[in-house]
């Protein structure tokens, strides 16, 4: 690492000294490493400017799923800010790809059977602080009612989101959509569960000896159907998987017009950060949601 202002004070934080690094990864925000010492290994991000604080959020999120004692995550060894940059020391794990699906989808179920806590005035839906889906801000806040958790926290920042980076003709079907959002994803009670948020197959992996093990986590409180519908949408995630997940949990039904809901809020997301190539997909879906 060539900042070393930003080395020696990840070196202090782990109280090691002259740790070999070793660069193993990049996105458009942030930088990987390897840093290995005498005890051991771990595995260092670093994020610089504004998006800095997504360390932070994710960090917290890691803690919460690990407090659950259900699945697997990288404990969270280390994480702090030098100027402009923020860092996270997390456990190396050597991964592979999974090979136990149902294994995974037991113990998601197992991670969304878990009590939830509640908002400072009883709400049941939503998360103490923003975090980050990807590269893009996340806003949370406390809702009692989760169409409109979804609706003003979801869908329609990204919606203003693609109408500012000229997304224009999604425009009346968005209005339309959230509309209808309480018909939707109303007529049922939902059971808070504490989500991972970002679960597409990039976001698991497996050890070894087979305990599958996820990461790069978005958590809030929210419908548990949340992660089933991404686990749907990029592949990645077979039958073996849910079947598993439906071993110790339940998705009601009507779950498919949901699942598209759901997915819609990741669509807009890749769309707003990758651009066009994602726009017929996008459309598509939300043509087929206001039909």
């Amino acid at each position: 690492m060539r900042d070393d202002a930003l080395r020696s004070a990840i070196e202090a934080a782990l109280e090691c000294a002259g740790g070999d690094w070793r660069h193993v990864g990049a996105t458009g925000w942030g930088e990987a490493w390897s840093l290995a010492f005498a005890d051991g290994r771990c595995f260092v991000k670093v994020v610089h400017g504004e998006r800095a604080g997504m360390l932070a959020a994710e960090a917290e999120g890691l803690r919460a799923i690990a407090e659950t004692e259900t699945v697997r995550v990288p404990a969270v060894y280390a994480e702090g800010h030098v100027e402009d940059a923020a860092y996270l020391v997390l456990e190396w794990l050597d991964l592979h790809d999974i090979d136990d699906q149902a294994r995974l989808g037991r113990a998601l179920a197992a991670l969304h059977d878990v009590e939830t806590p509640r908002g400072p005035e009883g709400e049941r839906f939503g998360w103490h602080r923003d975090n980050w889906i990807g590269a893009t801000p996340q806003k949370n806040g406390w809702s009692d009612d989760w169409p409109a958790f979804f609706r003003d926290a979801r869908l329609a920042p990204q919606f203003l989101r693609a109408f500012r980076n000229g997304f224009r003709d999604l425009e009346h079907d968005a209005k339309r959509l959230l509309a209808r959002l309480p018909e939707l994803l109303g007529g049922r009670d939902v059971t808070p569960s504490l989500v991972h948020g970002d679960l597409w197959s990039g976001n698991a992996a497996s050890l070894a000896g087979g305990e599958p093990v996820v990461f790069d986590p978005a958590v809030y409180l929210g419908d548990r159907e949340v992660d089933i519908a991404m686990s749907e949408l990029f592949g990645g995630f077979g039958p073996v998987f849910r079947s598993g997940y439906d071993s110790v949990s339940w998705i009601g039904p009507g779950y498919e017009r949901r699942r598209d809901v759901y997915n819609l809020y990741h669509l807009l997301n890749h769309l707003n950060l990758f651009g066009g190539s994602y726009l017929a997909r996008t459309a598509r879906t939300l043509t087929r949601l206001v039909a």
